[in-house]
């Protein structure tokens, strides 16, 4: 079949066939960036936060109705974490101010040099007197972990110090200190000027995420601190259970909680799949959102395909009757109308393609999402090239379907 006598006849009744290809057109660049951004949004929530087996951990805070003074709260803290300890199933507890994901943290500004009049980074600082490294199984790749006698002891009534000495993730070590290859040893600051307090690096993690997980580098800019601190209310515990007791372990560590106090206490308990799946709720909601749009715009375009379509076979009628009685074949009038329509989708397809890459362009730009890699594009195509035929057909077919005699009678 030749391609000229249907450009002819599309070119002499432009205003439909144009229709459905920027139809098609603003359906691709839309649904190529739409399913971009789902699949973006889906590794960015499946993430490693740094944490070995993260569905065994939870956070248990302990909060006090009323908060006693440095000696009395700090034996309530030290008894509280050796009754946690002493649960069936629990292998580590540590003292935790936040945790990974949960979108509530400190972030400190940090330098190389007192001298310094803008921070090198912005970093999540997570203190503890116990070994992190131990209950969430962090993976150390330079150096050690902190030893039992650096962590001081501050009523954060009185005092704001922090330890000596730090260990920090292999990106914000990387950060810190372009083109080195160790970092143990090396001196950083908290803050700028001459209050800036120095810390030495003991350890490098290989990762740990911070409490709001950001998309970019800096959702891996943290950094450990020895610290044991009164002065609040609360008590905040990480601990580790064993495999598959994590329903137990929580239950059970809530009641020994409840059990060694005194006084009445509020206790909230969060796994590591909770803070997860509240960090990433709006990610998923956008996800579905965009797949929800996606499939309307596939099902509108598919309709306004098929009601093209059936359009044309009536206006037609007489021309496939006359067609029909000149010996043409049912198969050759299906071509036709599947013939005209790839021609029209693929204009479409072409015009999309270069649609898609400039609304990219714009969202690389502005919300510094990643580029549209060209398999989108190409598996774009081809669904539509697809669609537009499984939309075409049983108008197609119908039309194959006039007899002569019928089409010359009605048209």
């Amino acid at each position: 079949m030749e391609i000229r006598p249907i450009l002819s006849a599309l070119l002499r009744n432009k205003t439909g066939p144009v229709l459905v290809a920027v139809q098609v057109a603003l359906s691709l660049a839309i649904l190529a960036n739409a399913l971009h951004i789902v699949q973006v949004r889906q590794a960015v929530s499946a993430r490693e936060s740094g944490l070995q087996n993260e569905r065994d951990v939870f956070a248990l805070q302990i909060r006090q109705l009323q908060a006693g003074p440095h000696e009395e709260q700090l034996a309530k803290q030290l008894r509280a974490a050796e009754v946690l300890r002493a649960v069936p199933g629990v292998t580590s507890v540590a003292t935790s101010w936040q945790m990974p994901l949960s979108r509530s943290g400190n972030y400190t500004s940090l330098a190389v040099d007192r001298k310094q009049t803008t921070p090198t980074a912005n970093a999540s600082i997570y203190r503890s007197a116990d070994s992190l490294i131990k209950t969430w199984g962090l993976q150390l790749v330079e150096g050690r972990d902190f030893l039992p006698g650096e962590a001081p002891v501050i009523d954060q009534n009185v005092t704001d110090d922090n330890g000596k000495v730090a260990i920090v993730t292999r990106k914000l070590a990387e950060k810190m200190w372009p083109g080195s290859s160790s970092y143990v040893g090396k001196t950083m600051y908290f803050g700028m000027g001459d209050g800036a307090r120095e810390v030495r690096i003991v350890g490098v993690i290989e990762k740990l995420q911070t409490p709001g997980a950001q998309i970019s580098e800096q959702g891996e800019f943290s950094a450990l601190i020895p610290l044991r601190a009164t002065g609040g209310r609360t008590f905040n515990f990480t601990l580790r259970a064993e495999p598959g007791q994590l329903d137990r372990v929580m239950k059970e560590a809530e009641a020994a909680a409840r059990a060694s106090s005194a006084q009445p206490i509020i206790v909230r308990l969060r796994t590591m799949d909770e803070l997860r799946a509240t960090r990433y709720r709006a990610d998923k909601a956008l996800a579905w959102m965009l797949l929800t749009v996606s499939v309307l715009l596939l099902l509108i375009t598919a309709s306004g395909i098929v009601g093209m379509a059936s359009l044309w076979v009536t206006q037609r009628r007489k021309q496939i009757g006359v067609r029909r009685a000149l010996g043409a074949r049912r198969a050759d009038i299906l071509r036709y109308f599947l013939t005209e329509n790839f021609m029209i989708t693929s204009a479409g397809i072409g015009a999309g393609v270069l649609l898609a890459l400039g609304l990219n362009q714009l969202l690389v730009s502005q919300l510094e999402l990643a580029r549209l890699p060209p398999a989108y594009l190409v598996g774009g195509a081809v669904i539509f090239w697809a669609l537009g035929a499984v939309a075409v057909y049983g108008p197609a077919w119908r039309a194959a379907s006039i007899s002569p005699a019928t089409a010359t009678r009605t048209a």
